[in-house]
């Protein structure tokens, strides 16, 4: 240790202990015209509001996901700001001991990724403890660092969401866009976020998918540049309860990552069946006895049908054709002369 030991509620060496001004009948020190200039005064905060909507999102994750997928957790995490983390859970746990995660936690909130067969990813969005969740596919996953696009914005920034008009028609995207609301949109005066809007979460259904887009707010006129991370979601089930529960929706157009598997070795597998059916024509063609043909068919090509005539012979030599020089033409000595 050093020998200036610093003791406990005093001030370390060189430094000059603060005076202590005393009151006098109760009346207040007088405060001269210098020590007002040498005040330094601090400005008060942007937002004076109060912190109510105390919304708290657990992101994490089941062992055995990919580098793909802890990155664009780790950008989930970045964004929103009122998100916590947790460690790993183990793929032998049930779903349902999230629910105690998140209550230790304090967490009301779930944003969990699901890792089967380590190719295949699904996240749930659930309101704990008493749900609703809803369960997704998360297809074409491409991170911050993967993207290096060239919006960029303030971390800690509150987004705005936008929402397809699709969201409004039918009623169990109704129900997501309330789910998706109260999980990604930031509180107000939350305290580790930023009195700030300049980006927007954009929410697109095509394809009977939901299309994830996040873009930075260039100009007032609605200019925006994408930011990243973007992926798809393939919407599966969506349950009553927190993590299971009665089947509110099923999907009848999802089609697992199983079966699309299958379809495609059994596409490639029929072309190869295909090829060796037709290599196997081929020897069967090549092994036929061959029929010797007698008679060549295009000896008869170009036999045309005409009348017989009888046959003339001329026994007398033709008479010999006159041949008339021209008159007007000039001689070749003529000729040479006049050049």
């Amino acid at each position: 240790m050093s020998v200036l030991k610093r003791k406990r509620g005093g001030q370390g060496p060189g430094v000059k202990a603060k005076k202590v001004k005393f009151v006098q009948n109760g009346m207040k020190p007088q405060i001269t015209e210098t020590e007002q200039n040498n005040e330094i005064s601090v400005p008060a905060p942007v937002s004076m509001g109060k912190w109510r909507n105390k919304e708290r999102v657990l992101v994490f994750s089941s062992r055995g996901i990919n580098f793909r997928t802890r990155h664009l957790m780790q950008d989930l995490r970045t964004m929103m700001p009122h998100t916590k983390a947790d460690t790993k859970m183990d793929r032998k746990d049930k779903l349902f001991v999230i629910n105690e995660v998140c209550e230790i936690k304090n967490c009301n909130k779930c944003i969990f990724f699901e890792a089967k067969k380590k190719q295949d990813l699904y996240m749930w969005v659930a309101n704990v403890p008493h749900g609703p969740s809803a369960k997704f596919l998360v297809q074409n996953v491409h991170t911050l660092a993967e993207l290096k696009m060239t919006g960029n914005c303030l971390k800690g920034s509150r987004p705005l969401l936008s929402f397809d008009p699709q969201f409004d028609k039918e009623p169990h995207y109704a129900l997501l866009k309330e789910l998706f609301i109260q999980t990604f949109s930031t509180p107000q005066y939350h305290p580790r976020s930023q009195p700030f809007v300049d980006h927007v979460f954009t929410f697109t259904v095509t394809d009977n998918r939901i299309w994830f887009r996040n873009y930075q707010i260039i100009e007032e006129d609605a200019s925006m540049v994408e930011i990243g991370p973007r992926f798809v979601l393939n919407l599966i089930k969506i349950f009553q309860g927190s993590f299971g529960g009665p089947t509110l929706f099923e999907n009848p157009h999802f089609e697992s990552p199983n079966t699309h598997r299958r379809l495609i070795r059994m596409a490639t597998a029929s072309k190869l069946r295909e090829k060796q059916m037709v290599k196997e024509l081929q020897k069967l063609k090549r092994t036929e006895n061959k029929e010797v043909v007698t008679r060549d068919v295009t000896d008869d090509v170009f036999a045309t049908p005409a009348e017989e005539r009888p046959v003339h012979i001329e026994l007398e030599a033709p008479a010999a054709k006159v041949v008339k020089k021209n008159k007007h033409k000039a001689f070749k000595r003529q000729r040479n002369q006049k050049r």
